[in-house]
């Protein structure tokens, strides 16, 4: 029982950490939970990590077939740049033309916030060498075994460390920015610049293969 709860723990730990610094996915879950309410970002939150523990239980289970299709995580890998850099110039759209009460670009449609969560998270193809290293780091460390049972323990922990850390964005987030004067405004424009950078740290691991989440 202690080595099942320290298989979780690992997972949990892992990805509530790799939510903790400013990144889209946060921060989108902080907007919605602003803009709109927290059962939307809660909606939100679950297609984010609904595509997350697709992309890890992927990468633990077949490593070989992602380093064989390069092209295929490529393509994915290009295609978040371009998305990324078109939500940048939304947000600080929406921060320009910004009035109280009116939603921001990106959430002004009548997309689920649940397909919304599965699209960006999606998009997100850093996910895979950001879990295939930290899923190896653990191995060595013995934290989990090579087999499927405790794959599937370590992707729920890491299920569960998303869900987390999102909600402290969510919850934490909305706090602080309705404790702020023009909160929305600001969060939009911090939102582009979270593009922007998201955009070129892509642009950075698609070239030179680095690992960030």
């Amino acid at each position: 029982m202690l080595y099942i709860l320290s298989v979780l723990f690992w997972g949990w730990l892992v990805s509530f950490l790799g939510q903790l610094p400013l990144g889209t996915m946060s921060v989108t879950t902080t907007q919605i939970a602003v803009e709109e309410n927290y059962s939307n970002a809660w909606k939100y939150a679950t297609g984010v990590v609904l595509i997350e523990v697709i992309y890890l239980r992927l990468v633990l289970s077949g490593v070989n077939w992602i380093t064989e299709h390069k092209l295929f995580y490529d393509i994915f890998g290009w295609i978040a740049v371009v998305l990324f850099l078109v939500l940048s110039v939304i947000s600080f759209v929406s921060a320009y033309k910004h009035k109280e009460g009116k939603k921001n670009l990106i959430l002004n449609n009548k997309l689920s916030r649940f397909f919304l969560g599965i699209t960006m998270s999606a998009a997100n193809a850093a996910q895979i060498p950001f879990w295939f290293i930290w899923s190896t780091y653990v191995i060595n460390l013995n934290g989990m075994q090579r087999n499927s049972s405790d794959y599937n323990l370590f992707t729920a922990g890491a299920g569960m460390g998303t869900i987390a850390g999102l909600a402290l964005y969510m919850y934490g987030g909305k706090f602080l920015i309705n404790k702020t004067k023009n909160g929305s405004k600001k969060l939009s424009i911090v939102m582009g610049i979270i593009f922007i950078i998201a955009a070129i740290a892509q642009c950075y691991r698609m070239i030179l293969g680095n690992t960030i989440k």
